[in-house]
C-alpha cells in the first residue's frame, strides 16, 4: 500500500496540477471571447495563451495520469516517492520556464510549436531557447519518471505477463495480469517512445539553433516527428486514465473487479500499434508524404478505436446495466468520462478518414474531438481519482452530500462548449484564428457561447476542486 511520503508527494502532485487547470481553462476561455469579439487582445497576446495553454494542458494530464499509476501501482509492488519527487521538481522548473518564455518573453508559435516556426524570431530573442530548453526539462523529468515506472511494474511482473501474453493461449495462466497492469505497461512504452522522438526533436532543433545557419532541418521529418510525440503523447495520457477507471470503478461501484481476458489483452496489444502509427491521419495534406503512411494514417485511426474504446466501453456497460451500483461522484466522473471518450473518439475518426478531412483540416473540429475526450474524457478520469484518493488521505468516506448542481453544470459546461466546437468546424470555421472577420460571424457567435459554457464548466471544477484539495492538504498534517 501507498506509504506516507508517497501520499505527500501525490498531493502535492495533485495540487500542482489542479492550480495550473485553473489557470489553462481561464486562458481558454480568454481566448474564446477574443474569438468572440467580446474581448480585445493583441493577436501576440493571443497566441502566447494559446501556446501555453495547449501545451500546459496536455502536461498535466499526462503526469496526473502518470501520479495515478503510481499511486495505485503500490498495491502491487514497492514504488519510489523519490522519483515522484524528482519528476515534481523537474515540472515545476519546466513550466516556470516555459511561462516565463511564452508570458514574459512572448514567445507564441502555438503547442505544436512547428519547424520552422521558432526560428522565425517575433519575440524576444531569448524566448526561442528558454522554450526549447523548457520542453528538455519536462521531457527530462517524465522520460526518466516513465521508465521508473515501468522498471517497478517489471519487479513484479515478467515482460511478457506485463504484457498479458499468457492469456492469449487457451491454458489458464500461472500468474493473471490485472488489466490495470497490462493498460499502465501499454501506455507507459507509448510514453517513452513519445518522449524519446521529442529528445529527438530538440536535438535537431538545437543543432539548427545553434550551428548559426550552417545546419538545417528537413521540414517534413520535423513535422513527423512533432505530431508523433504530440498526437501520441495526447492519447497515451488518456490510457493512462483508462488504466484507474479498470482499477477503480468495478471497486467504488461495489462489483468484481475487471478480469483479464484473451480479448482485453488482445485489444490493448494492438492498440499499442494502432496508437503509434494513427498520427499519420495529420499529415494528409502533405502531399509530398509518402501515400503509404497516408493509408496507414486512416487504418490505424479505424482499428484504433475499436479493441481500446469498444472493449471498454463494453465493460462498463455490463458493469452498470442491470445491477445494483454504489454511485458516488467517483464512478458518476468515470462514467460521464466513458461517455466523452466515445463522443470525442468518433469525432475523430470521421476527421481520420481522408474524404471528410479535405473539408475537415485544420477546422474547429480538430479542436471540438480533442477537447472532448480530453475536458470531457481524460479530465473526469483523472479528477475521479482524485477524489477518490482525497477521501483515502482525509480518512474519509465519500460523503452523501448532493453533488446534483455541480454535475449538471459540468455536464451542460462541458458538452456545451465542445459542441461550439463541433458546430463551428462543420461550418468550416477556421482554428487558430486569433479573431474572424465578418464573413465568418458563426465563429464570432459560437467562441461566444463557448466562453460562456466554459464558464459553467470551470465553476463545477471549482466546486469539485475546492474539495480534493482541502482533502489533499489533510496529509501533510500526517505523521
Amino acid at each position: 500500500m501507498a506509504s506516507l511520503s508517497l501520499k505527500k508527494v501525490s498531493s502535492a502532485w495533485i495540487i500542482t496540477i489542479l492550480t495550473l487547470f485553473i489557470c489553462a481553462i481561464v486562458f481558454g476561455i480568454l481566448m474564446r471571447l477574443n474569438q468572440g469579439n467580446d474581448i480585445k487582445l493583441s493577436p501576440n497576446g493571443f497566441y502566447t495563451l494559446m501556446t501555453t495553454h495547449g501545451l500546459t494542458m496536455i502536461g498535466i494530464w499526462t503526469v496526473a495520469g502518470m501520479v495515478g499509476i503510481q499511486y495505485l501501482l503500490s498495491r502491487y509492488t514497492t514504488v519510489s516517492a523519490k522519483l515522484n519527487v524528482f519528476a515534481l521538481v523537474l515540472t515545476i522548473i519546466g513550466v516556470i520556464m516555459l511561462w516565463i518564455s511564452t508570458f514574459v518573453g512572448n514567445f507564441h508559435t502555438g503547442w505544436t510549436f512547428l519547424y520552422p516556426f521558432p526560428f522565425y524570431i517575433a519575440w524576444a530573442k531569448w524566448a526561442t531557447p528558454l522554450f526549447l530548453w523548457s520542453l528538455a526539462v519536462l521531457g527530462i523529468g517524465w522520460f526518466v519518471w516513465s521508465v521508473g515506472i515501468l522498471v517497478e511494474i517489471l519487479k513484479k511482473y515478467s515482460l511478457k505477463q506485463a504484457f498479458a501474453w499468457q492469456h492469449l493461449s487457451k491454458k489458464d495462466p500461472e500468474v493473471t495480469t490485472p488489466p490495470f497492469i497490462l493498460i499502465a505497461t501499454v501506455s507507459l512504452v507509448g510514453i517513452i517512445l513519445c518522449l524519446i522522438t521529442a529528445v529527438i526533436l530538440l536535438i535537431l532543433f538545437f543543432a539548427e539553433y545553434y550551428s548559426n545557419g550552417s545546419f538545417k532541418n528537413d521540414p517534413l521529418l520535423m513535422k513527423n516527428l512533432t505530431y508523433f510525440f504530440g498526437h501520441t503523447l495526447a492519447n497515451e495520457a488518456l490510457y493512462l486514465g483508462v488504466a484507474l477507471l479498470y482499477e477503480l470503478l468495478p471497486e467504488v461501484s461495489g462489483r468484481p473487479k475487471f478480469k483479464m481476458t484473451w480479448y482485453i489483452a488482445l485489444a490493448w496489444n494492438f492498440t499499442m500499434i494502432f496508437v503509434l502509427t494513427a498520427f499519420f491521419h495529420h499529415m494528409y495534406m502533405d502531399f509530398v508524404q509518402p501515400l503509404g503512411f497516408q493509408m496507414v494514417g486512416q487504418l490505424a485511426s479505424y482499428f484504433a478505436s475499436i479493441p481500446a474504446a469498444a472493449v471498454s466501453a463494453l465493460s462498463v456497460i455490463f458493469l452498470v446495466y442491470g445491477n445494483k451500483i454504489k454511485w458516488s461522484l467517483t464512478n458518476i466522473l468515470f462514467f460521464i468520462g466513458v461517455i466523452g471518450w466515445m463522443i470525442g473518439g468518433i469525432g475523430a475518426v470521421i476527421d481520420a478518414t481522408i474524404s471528410n478531412n479535405i473539408v475537415l483540416h485544420n477546422t474547429l473540429w480538430v479542436p471540438a474531438h480533442f477537447h472532448t475526450y480530453n475536458a470531457m474524457g481524460n479530465v473526469l478520469f483523472c479528477l475521479a481519482f482524485f477524489w477518490w484518493v482525497a477521501n483515502e488521505f482525509a480518512g474519509s468516506q465519500e460523503t452523501t452530500k448532493s453533488h446534483k448542481i455541480t454535475i449538471g453544470l459540468m455536464l451542460i459546461g462541458g458538452f456545451g462548449f465542445v459542441l461550439m466546437f463541433y458546430i463551428a468546424g462543420a461550418a468550416s470555421v477556421p482554428r487558430r484564428f486569433a479573431f474572424y472577420p465578418n464573413e465568418l460571424q458563426i465563429g464570432m457567435t459560437t467562441a461566444t457561447w463557448a466562453a460562456f459554457f466554459a464558464t459553467l464548466y470551470l465553476i463545477a471544477m471549482l466546486a469539485i476542486i475546492w474539495e480534493i484539495v482541502r482533502k489533499c492538504i489533510r496529509v501533510f498534517y500526517s505523521s
